[in-house]
């Protein structure tokens, strides 16, 4: 039974998370590269604890160890892949050297669904291929995780929420391509209802797509986005029919019995 819950990265969906997981009662430790940040989050009912794991060498280590043992691991660090690559995983490496000999009943690594090349297809978990050096570094970063025991990776698609709405990425811009692939995103709120399933089912093994089960086209979508917020709507060009990949979450919603708040994005619109 899970009891207490370490989540490595309380950012913009780190915190809902662990609040969440306050409010059932869970026990719950909370890293934040800053002191003062960690500090902070003892409003909340979190033991916070500050971990910058760029200079873990300048650390209390025993403190660190003290804190990362719980029941339950998760791990939710932004990579930063496009500034510097490599950093990522020397990061990952030190939290695995940091939690080694902790036995955990799970790890959940929370990913992305970039890992798929843009084919005209459906993906789903099996479909993950390195066709960039980011999408290389995200697998191998996964595959740290994947060897240890009793881990899950939830790969997220495009992430909406509060201070996240779509109708700001593509309003006003003209000329686009792709009118009529199909839209992969998630809400916040899924995020963390999905996560927390695989924190708690005891069934939950091995790679998880997250992402809402319907997929309106690029053009229809964020158009709508755009409107939404009184924005200027973007232009796409006509003549284009090519499709796109679509983030199948079937894994998730039929082995784990997993239920979407809004498994439309248009109803994610007036969540945002």
């Amino acid at each position: 039974m899970i009891n207490s819950v370490c989540i490595v990265g309380c950012g913009w969906f780190g915190l809902p998370l662990a609040q969440e997981l306050v409010a059932r009662g869970v026990t719950v430790n909370g890293s934040k590269r800053s002191s003062e940040d960690a500090s902070a989050l003892y409003k909340d009912g979190i033991n916070g604890f500050s971990l910058d794991l760029a200079e873990v060498e300048q650390q209390s280590l025993p403190a660190l160890k003290a804190a990362l043992n719980t029941d339950c691991l998760v791990v939710n660090i932004p990579p930063g892949l496009r500034k510097d690559p490599h950093a990522y995983h020397g990061k990952l490496t030190k939290l695995i050297a940091l939690i080694s000999g902790i036995r955990y009943q799970k790890i959940v690594f929370v990913s992305t669904t970039g890992v798929y090349p843009s084919l005209d297809k459906v993906m789903t978990e099996q479909d993950a291929a390195a066709h960039s050096e980011v999408s290389e570094k995200l697998l191998q970063a996964e595959a740290l995780f994947l060897a240890l025991d009793n881990s899950c990776i939830a790969r997220f698609s495009g992430l909406v929420g509060p201070k996240r709405h779509p109708g700001r990425f593509l309003a006003g811009k003209t000329e686009l391509a792709e009118p009529m692939a199909p839209v992969n995103i998630v809400h916040l709120h899924d995020c963390i209802s999905a996560v927390a399933k695989l924190i708690f089912d005891a069934n939950s093994a091995g790679v998880y797509n997250v992402c809402a089960p319907k997929h309106p086209t690029r053009a229809a979508f964020y158009r709508q986005a755009s409107l939404n917020l009184g924005l200027i709507e973007p232009q796409f060009v006509q003549d284009s029919t090519a499709g796109g990949k679509l983030i199948s979450s079937n894994r998730l919603v039929k082995e784990l019995n997993f239920e979407y708040q809004f498994s439309d994005p248009m109803d994610m619109l007036d969540a945002c």
